[in-house]
């Protein structure tokens, strides 16, 4: 079976708990820009499955710091 990128990384945290996901995510924030593909199919389900509020709350999040 090929996997797709995306379905690869689903398949490789789909088991992990809160805590190891939370790992995954603060050692791949600003480390090897390898792991950028990985936050973004992780953001992706955020996004997909945030409401509209939260979405507006990350989007103005990431407005900020863009602008600092």
């Amino acid at each position: 079976m090929i996997l797709s990128l995306r379905q690869a990384i689903i398949q490789r945290v789909h088991d992990k708990s809160t805590d190891e996901l939370k790992e995954v995510i603060d050692g791949s924030i600003g480390g090897d820009d390898k792991a950028l593909p990985g936050l973004g199919v992780l953001f992706e389900i955020i996004w997909e499955h945030s409401g509209q509020q939260l979405q507006d709350s990350m989007v103005e999040t990431l407005k900020t710091h863009l602008e600092s």
